[in-house]
């Protein structure tokens, strides 16, 4: 008979890790189970609750020996995931989720449990919830920078290097001029890359119900850079609802005034290092197999206001 603390690991997750992994990764998610119950010993824990996933984390609801709620979130360790733990560790549950512990051989987490089943995209009113998310962002932008995080100048010159190969593989012409257009406006924008702690992906499904405050941010992916590179995730933060509909490009529009207002950014350079995360998520797209630009991509770039 198994223990109360064994772990069965979801199916989705294992798959994750052994369709396209290497033995590394094999081997990491193999050995999972057993670093999850040599962590509950270590710090005492006891599960509470079903377990939640992603493609890439594991997360185990358990209780503290104070009787604390918590969180522990495994991931393979990687130089996003050791960003993060630098990232929560400078924010110090300001606007995000609180690191309680971590490992550091393990890049485990042991955080401040939130509700998991309730996020932002649960609030009806868009301009309400994009508020809430407005106002996370700023608290998050307005933290110093911590030594030990990438800069967005590094991010930009690898994309901008990416460019000439990637426009070839489009197969439209006007896709290729696309492409080649924003990679002009990060050209121009390259040389003053910020020096704020971004979050890089603040978007609804980000934001969780909290007991400390109503609502606090997750999984941040943190870079140092100029705010205007965090906009994207929250101009298409829901996108599969938005594009049945005729609005997409109002509500991009809308989000947008919301966010430079809320954050006092300069439009027009926000609206240029929005260009640069389409830039990077085509780039994305295109050593994935893509041929085109994705529609969404295309809507946010001609909701934006115009260079």
């Amino acid at each position: 008979m198994s223990s109360p603390q064994a772990i069965d690991l979801p199916d989705a997750l294992v798959a994750s890790y052994t369709r396209s992994g290497g033995e590394e990764e094999r081997t990491w998610i193999t050995r999972l189970p057993v670093l999850v119950a040599e962590l509950l010993d270590r710090w005492e824990l006891e599960r509470d609750g079903a377990l939640g996933s992603g493609e890439a984390s594991l997360v185990v609801p358990v209780r503290r020996a104070d009787g604390t709620r918590a969180a522990l979130k495994l991931q393979m360790p990687r130089e996003e995931t050791t960003a993060a733990l630098i990232g929560l560790r400078a924010w110090n549950g300001n606007g995000i989720v609180r690191l309680l512990d971590h490992d550091p051989e393990s890049s485990a987490m042991l955080l401040e449990r939130l509700d998991g089943s309730r996020t932002l995209a649960s609030v009806p009113d868009d301009d309400e919830a994009m508020r809430t998310l407005a106002g996370l962002m700023a608290r998050l932008h307005s933290v110093p920078a911590p030594e030990g995080l990438r800069g967005l100048g590094d991010v930009a010159r690898d994309m901008l290097a990416s460019v000439p190969e990637a426009a070839a593989a489009l197969r439209d012409p006007a896709d290729r001029r696309r492409l080649k257009g924003w990679a002009s406006v990060v050209t121009e924008l390259a040389g003053d890359p910020g020096d704020r702690m971004l979050h890089w992906d603040l978007h609804y499904d980000n934001v969780l119900a909290a007991e400390r405050e109503p609502w606090l941010a997750i999984d941040p992916e943190p870079l140092i850079g100029d705010p205007g590179f965090d906009l994207w995730p929250a101009l298409d933060t829901g996108w599969e609802k938005l594009q049945a509909t005729e609005d997409a490009p109002r509500v991009v529009r809308r989000r947008f005034d919301l966010l430079t207002e809320a954050l006092g950014l300069d439009r027009e350079r926000a609206a240029g290092w929005t260009l640069a995360r389409l830039l990077q998520n085509t780039l994305w797209d295109i050593e994935d197999g893509r041929t085109a630009i994705a529609p969404s991509q295309t809507t946010v770039a001609e909701a934006l206001p115009r260079h």
